[in-house]
């Protein structure tokens, strides 16, 4: 038969992503494609400990249903850490969500109706992409400069769309361009929020893992009134597999994304949410996460001295400060997705075409995103000279 999908999903398409992770199953092929974490870096002893206590001690909490809003004392633990990081007005509220991708599209779901403006960074994180298009609002994209989202170009896109909702960023070391804002240019970010009267989704899974430079204070720690939605998440500094995140917000906000979450999953895995809790009361978690950082930088310099010495010089590329992405740009005579293409099918490297970070994938983009916080030491410096080599052609 043939079916009618909703208006909601039939414009979605396969992530561009997942489609060439496909190829990294072949055996022999390198991948730089994923966004995952360092298989080395999971504490797995630390979590086969704090869950066999947990079942030994207490089973029912870890198996039975729980509160939509979260286990509480993660949740007093988080509001306590953040109030540390920045402002904790008042009014705000946290919960706990199933990774930070559910607390990215509750948050969309619950502010953004079908046509309103939502303005995101172009390029940007292709699963908050997708989330936003399944509620068919009118996303646009505004590019991003060395010091983060361009504000001229930002100012003008909110004078475009008088109907402009939410502004969503991720400023610390972005997915997928590695890009850090810069505080000044989140000061401007702020300052038009409050001027064009949006609010800004702020999302942070990269923040704790710089390697290298000074912290910057977030916009949440800028917020005076309330229009900035938080995001966090324990994927990338202890494991994707938990799906715990957290959103802190306005308490009306929250109550809004309580009640959807409530339709959507109930609650956020309870055994996964102890574990989180644990671990942060359990460890020496500064030591952890120094040694975290460490891994990361290690790898990201590797992956960087490689492309210093085989990557023609009319190839660009990022130089982060943490975070798991640099984003490299070929000349303008170049063929991004037919070297994306080359790269996996004659030599089995594995990247990700930019094209897949676009508002549009039919936008022009030379660029294309490289991850070295997954594979091993070995294989980015075998894949990076591979790489390396084919970018000779420019």
């Amino acid at each position: 038969m043939e079916y009618k999908f909703t208006r909601k999903v039939e414009g979605l398409k396969a992530s561009a992503i997942r489609e060439i992770l496909k190829f990294t199953g072949q055996p022999g092929v390198i991948s730089f494609a994923a966004g995952n974490p360092a298989p080395e870096a999971f504490p797995v002893d630390k979590i086969s400990e704090i869950s066999a206590k947990l079942l030994d001690n207490d089973p029912v909490l870890a198996l039975q249903y729980s509160i939509t809003e979260g286990y509480t004392p993660l949740r007093d633990f988080l509001k306590i850490k953040l109030a540390g990081e920045y402002k904790f007005l008042k009014d705000d509220e946290l919960i706990i969500t199933s990774g930070a991708q559910q607390a990215i599209d509750l948050s969309c779901k619950v502010l953004c109706d079908a046509d309103e403006t939502l303005i995101c960074e172009a390029p940007s994180f292709i699963g908050s992409l997708n989330a936003f298009k399944s509620y068919n609002v009118n996303l646009v994209g505004v590019e991003l400069d060395d010091d983060g989202i361009n504000i001229e170009l930002l100012e003008n896109a909110l004078k475009a769309n008088k109907n402009t909702k939410l502004l969503y960023l991720i400023p610390n070391f972005q997915n997928p361009t590695g890009k850090c804002t810069t505080l000044e240019r989140r000061k401007e970010i702020y300052a038009l929020a409050q001027k064009y009267d949006i609010i800004i989704i702020e999302d942070d899974p990269y923040g704790s893992l710089r390697f290298a430079g000074k912290d910057i204070p977030s916009i949440k720690s800028l917020d005076t009134d309330g229009r900035v939605i938080y995001v966090g998440s324990f994927s990338k500094i202890l494991s994707p597999g938990l799906r715990v995140g957290y959103v802190s917000a306005n308490r009306e906000i929250i109550q809004k994304i309580t009640v959807c979450k409530q339709t959507n999953d109930v609650h956020t895995n309870i055994w996964a949410q102890i574990i989180c809790y644990r671990f942060f009361v359990d460890t020496e978690f500064n030591v952890y996460l120094g040694n975290l950082r460490s891994i990361y930088k290690n790898k990201c310099e590797l992956m960087l001295n490689g492309m210093d010495r085989y990557f023609s010089e009319n190839v660009k590329y990022t130089r982060p400060d943490g975070g798991l992405f640099l984003w490299a740009t070929l000349p303008e005579k170049a063929d991004m997705l037919a070297f994306c293409k080359k790269a996996v099918e004659e030599f089995k490297i594995a990247v990700v075409p930019g094209t897949a970070f676009m508002v549009s994938e039919t936008e022009k983009t030379q660029s294309f995103r490289l991850n070295y916080s997954t594979p091993s030491d070995e294989d980015i410096i075998k894949g990076i000279e591979i790489l390396g080599n084919l970018t000779k052609n420019f």
